[in-house]
């Protein structure tokens, strides 16, 4: 199977804080990877080495063909209720996304426009395509944000925290959206939330600092503590509820 990069004993850092050390990891075509651990363990430090936003201090990133020059890369950030205050329209954001393979800004073209406009139909956006984003729900904003994302047809698609922003109405529609993307990409997801993205995902990244590779999307207390994963378990029914570690 065809790798689109691989990490060899690399470590990154923010001056000498060391925050991913010795780190070999592959990612293939068809992963969907759940990249989860605690907070401040590197999570979002990996995905900033990916973009190339973060300089390895030892070690290296080779990426294939497809990603050399990462212009097939999606990415999707955290959001923040900043991110709705600009006055620009929904079909707005998901061209922008066109600009991070153009390079240049220049005037969109009416192939781009077309690109646009078949991301807001398959995102279930089209009857809002001239709002502004002020006025939408927290998961049409997501789905939004996405679609600058997917626009150019990435090889690989960045996820962090997705889970934040969605509301419960569309959360099982925007899964289901990812399940189907993975069919033409490969998917790393950053996310806190076990539960949730378990019967998505198809294997997990424990990212401590170091980072221990489970190739299953079936993972236990057990595992995590031995891969030095310390998260909190969380699952979903009918009355929520936390499981918590047992106390002497």
């Amino acid at each position: 199977m065809a790798y689109l990069f691989e990490m060899h004993s690399l470590s990154a850092s923010y001056d000498t804080n060391v925050v991913l050390k010795d780190v070999d990891f592959k990612v293939s075509e068809s992963d969907f990877i759940g990249v989860i651990g605690p907070n401040g363990g590197g999570k979002t430090t990996l995905l900033k080495v990916i973009l190339g936003l973060l300089k390895p201090v030892k070690g290296k990133i080779v990426f294939n063909t497809d990603l050399i020059n990462r212009n097939s890369i999606g990415y999707l950030p955290q959001i923040s209720t900043g991110d709705i205050n600009y006055p620009v329209t929904v079909t707005d954001v998901i061209l922008s996304g066109m600009m991070i393979q153009k390079k240049i800004i220049s005037r969109m073209s009416s192939s781009d426009r077309s690109r646009a406009g078949e991301v807001i139909n398959e995102l279930g956006l089209s009857g809002l395509a001239d709002s502004s984003l002020n006025e939408l729900s927290g998961g049409q904003l997501q789905r939004v944000l996405l679609g600058r994302a997917i626009i150019g047809n990435p090889k690989l698609l960045l996820l962090d925290e997705p889970g934040n922003f969605v509301d419960s109405t569309f959360e099982n529609d925007f899964y289901e959206k990812l399940r189907e993307l993975n069919k033409r990409m490969a998917i790393l997801m950053v996310s806190h939330d076990i539960g949730i993205i378990s019967s998505h995902v198809k294997s997990y990244a424990c990212v401590n600092r170091g980072l221990h590779y489970h190739p299953s999307s079936e993972i236990t207390n057990e595992q995590l503590l031995a891969y030095g994963c310390p998260i909190q378990l969380i699952t979903h029914g009918d009355v929520p509820h936390t499981v918590l570690k047992y106390h002497n």
